[in-house]
């Protein structure tokens, strides 16, 4: 019989997380008009593969997966409303937007795998080309033509109008940028219309259903199927081409590293940061992105002892605000000591000590339960290290050293003969050594009096 718990919550499984979270986007009205557009594209899928197989055509089914992509796009759409409607939480303190960025990173790179694979079966093909029915050919080419562009422009895919601005330019766009130009300058009128930068996935679209219009033509005049096969190494190689750069930029997202646009704002802020009053050094920096148009950042300050920290660090998340929306700033005063040195002359009578001094040795119990490396208590019956000499004053108790004499120039030390058996007598003597030789610090040759020379002579 185990303990009874009235009050746990049940643990729920995987299904039904994923159930509870799409019921939460599902109560969005927003998202009514991504579902109804998803279900259109699973029929529209449907069909086509269904056509794919009738014509047998390999580049109608190249472009179909353009179309399983538009479905990849409107899921990445569905999480980008669940993440604006989370909020962070203790194990996920940065919120949720990673997951649209992984999204994105998913989606182009499931496309890139479906052109290699395309490639695949085309380089098969080269060896035996099967013959091509171009009855639904040209029929499933312009239903997955309006399909693709009406989705393409009726949704806001936030995640994916970022990244395709963001990132580098495909090929794709580079000749279609440089025909562009060359249109333009015959017509002028149209640069407003060409010159801009294209969307690649709007671009993608129209150069597959070129493609595939082309093929119907050439079969239907020559037979020429080849074409067939040619048609959709083109059609893959321009999907792989547009989706590369959006890997590549989602991919650095997930690797946090810092977006290269903003490294020269970054830097002149941070040297306006170095500037401000109180503020020292400007240490240990590290800004990411941490989703798409997102940056996070934290940094070390060290500040003066005098330095209010409040105030600075106001000033330093004011500054790096602007660019940096989730910022870390760690405030630490100086703690370097310089030592006081005094400027005023020391009078004659500093120098002149008690006729008592004490000097303050460890005790014995105190420095054998400490171990001299690690600070840490050790046995009573463990040896001495072997850098462990008879150091005078290590087993000793506190020495008191009577002054017999005072001389001005004298520190307290006795510089007869009677203390020096004293000191030898409480541990001080080194074998070999006799009594007369006296102690390290006792001057036996100094002379008595103070500014006479080694004769005892007065000096001129």
């Amino acid at each position: 019989k185990g303990t009874i718990h009235l009050f746990r919550k049940s643990q729920r499984s995987l299904v039904g997380k994923l159930t509870h979270e799409f019921r939460l986007v599902a109560a969005d009205r927003r998202s009514w008009k991504i579902l109804l557009f998803g279900a259109i594209n699973l029929i529209c899928i449907g069909f086509l593969l269904m056509w794919c197989s009738s014509t047998n055509s390999i580049a109608l089914t190249a472009y179909t997966y353009l179309t399983i992509f538009d479905l990849f796009s409107l899921v990445t759409c569905l999480i980008s409303y669940w993440v604006m409607m989370k909020k962070p939480s203790p194990v996920y303190s940065f919120g949720f937007e990673r997951f649209e960025v992984l999204a994105v990173f998913a989606s182009t790179v499931l496309a890139q795998l479906g052109a290699l694979f395309i490639l695949k079966e085309s380089a098969e093909r080269f060896l035996e080309q099967p013959e091509i029915h171009t009855g639904r050919l040209l029929v499933g080419t312009f239903v997955a033509l309006f399909f693709n562009l009406f989705t393409m422009l009726s949704i806001r895919n936030k995640p994916f109008a970022y990244v395709s601005e963001a990132a580098s330019t495909s090929w794709l766009q580079e000749h279609v940028a440089d025909l562009s130009r060359s249109i333009c300058g015959i017509i002028p009128g149209l640069s407003s219309i060409f010159l801009p930068r294209m969307n690649p996935f709007v671009l993608i679209d129209i150069a597959g259903a070129l493609a595939l219009c082309i093929t119907y033509m050439l079969i239907e005049i020559n037979n020429y199927f080849a074409v067939d096969t040619a048609s959709a190494i083109a059609i893959a190689l321009m999907t792989f081409g547009t989706m590369y750069p959006m890997s590549v930029y989602s991919g650095k997202v997930l690797l946090q590293t810092t977006p290269p646009h903003v490294i020269g704002q970054l830097d002149k802020l941070l040297r306006e940061v170095s500037t401000l009053d109180g503020v020292l050094e400007v240490r240990n920096e590290h800004f990411w992105t941490l989703g798409f148009g997102t940056l996070a950042g934290s940094v070390h300050v060290r500040i003066r002892r005098d330095a209010n920290e409040q105030m600075v660090l106001a000033h330093v998340t004011n500054r790096l605000y602007t660019l940096v929306s989730t910022l870390t700033v760690q405030i630490f005063k100086d703690d370097w000591i310089r030592p006081t040195l005094s400027s005023v002359p020391i009078a004659n009578n500093i120098l002149n000590l008690s006729d008592h001094h004490i000097i303050p040795m460890p005790s014995l119990k105190a420095a054998d339960s400490l171990n001299p490396l690690a600070s840490t208590p050790v046995k009573p019956s463990s040896p001495p290290p072997e850098f462990s000499f008879n150091t005078p004053g290590k087993n000793v108790s506190p020495l008191v050293l009577l002054n017999t004499q005072t001389r001005p120039y004298g520190l307290g030390f006795n510089h007869g003969s009677a203390p020096y058996s004293s000191v030898l007598n409480q541990g001080f003597g080194i074998p070999g050594m006799g009594a007369t030789q006296g102690f390290r610090t006792g001057f036996i040759n100094v002379p008595s009096r103070y500014g006479t020379n080694a004769r005892g002579q007065p000096r001129p």
